[in-house]
């Protein structure tokens, strides 16, 4: 157990008073994990890693079965290989490399299914639980024809559009990916359950989350940015101005991804979602041709960049515009507390149309900026 790397891997997300952003920083410092895991107490200390933690190692070190953390680990591991579970690690060569390349991108995936479909090109159909008639229809339809032509649909496997999308995907014959946010050991909503081992027979399921993790609610943003991170572009069908589908779109840009979205009436409250992210530059669809022309043949994502091969943006680290880049930043700074036109902006930012709107849906959704008559304006 103690020299499989999976099982390292996993003893690393199961150490106490060890947040996921110090789990990377860690990383980054010493990306060779069995050198982390071999250290002795004072340097750790000196890392400023808790004494939880330090104790765990030392456990580790000594192969000291009793303690939890190792025993979470076995328990891990014996609740996977019951369920048929797998467990896919950040060095694994099955490891998306789309997914690598996202901020906080997961350490660990457990998988149920056909891994290799992570590797094709992928589209992310999202939306709301409350869906319309309509809206359903078009979750199916477009998830059918864009299945059928090369393109996998990846969702959550929630109610409403993420599942008529998976739905679609597998009447028309193809495989679907569904991300969930709870253990792969259950099936969430227990409504799809049926829908979801349609999903792990001819496709895949994954979690960042092991076997006997409940839903919660703060789970499902989390699951969210996987959606986006293992697509080349995000559609959204139906959509609330307050709708996860938002925080997933504008994960979508935060990865350099596109986002699509589909019109609906301007009386329907889970249409004015999609209409806001159309104003804000989302792609207008009306037919599966107008995301397979956006979309293009420029992208694939064995050929996304390393991270070293260029600098990270500079990003505050304090007040409002905290973990914005520099793009987003420079929008803000030339905006006034009086509408400018997109046209002034543009000017004074000299950034092209389609990264201007991209930057100020962003700084809609943060609550850093407003549309009004004549333009924008700061709100913050």
């Amino acid at each position: 157990m103690f020299s499989s790397a999976s099982a390292q891997w996993l003893f690393l997300t199961c150490l106490p008073n060890l947040g996921r952003t110090r789990r990377r920083e860690l990383l980054t410092e010493f990306p060779d994990l069995p050198q982390l895991l071999s250290m002795n107490a004072a340097t750790l200390r000196a890392m400023g890693l808790a004494a939880d933690a330090i104790n765990a190692i030392q456990a580790w070190q000594q192969q000291d079965l009793s303690h939890p953390a190792i025993r979470e680990v076995r328990a891990i591991q014996d609740q996977c290989a019951r369920h048929g579970i797998g467990i896919l690690t950040w060095p694994d060569p099955d490891y998306p490399e789309q997914l690598r390349h996202i901020h906080d991108a997961p350490l660990v995936l457990y998988t149920r299914g056909d891994t290799g479909l992570m590797a094709r090109d992928q589209i992310g159909i999202i939306g709301s639980r409350k869906a319309t008639r309509a809206g359903l229809d078009h979750a199916r339809r477009f998830a059918s024809e864009l299945s059928t032509r090369e393109l996998l649909v990846t969702s959550g496997l929630a109610l409403g559009v993420d599942g008529a999308a998976h739905a679609g995907a597998l009447d028309a014959g193809c495989p679907t990916i569904a991300v969930i946010g709870c253990g792969l050991d259950r099936i969430y909503p227990h409504q799809h359950r049926r829908l979801g081992e349609r999903v792990i027979a001819s496709g895949l399921m994954i979690s960042e989350y092991p076997p006997g993790t409940p839903a919660r609610a703060a789970h499902f943003p989390q699951r969210n940015r996987i959606i986006s991170g293992l697509s080349r572009g995000v559609l959204v069908v139906e959509a609330g101005l307050r709708s996860g589908s938002l925080i997933t779109a504008r994960m979508a840009l935060e990865q350099g991804r596109e986002v699509f979205a589909i019109p609906g009436s301007v009386h329907s409250p889970v249409a004015r979602g999609c209409h806001h992210l159309i104003k804000q530059g989302a792609r207008l669809v009306e037919t599966v041709d107008d995301i397979l022309e956006e979309l293009g043949a420029w992208w694939s994502p064995l050929h996304t960049p390393e991270p070293a091969s260029e600098p990270e943006p500079k990003r505050h680290d304090k007040g409002p515009l905290a973990g914005l880049d520099s793009r987003e930043i420079a929008v803000f700074e030339a905006l006034g507390y009086d509408p400018q036109s997109t046209d002034a902006l543009s000017s004074a930012t000299g950034l092209p149309a389609d990264q201007l709107m991209q930057s100020l849906l962003l700084l809609e959704l943060q609550g850093l900026v407003s549309s009004a008559p004549g333009g924008f304006q700061k709100i913050a």
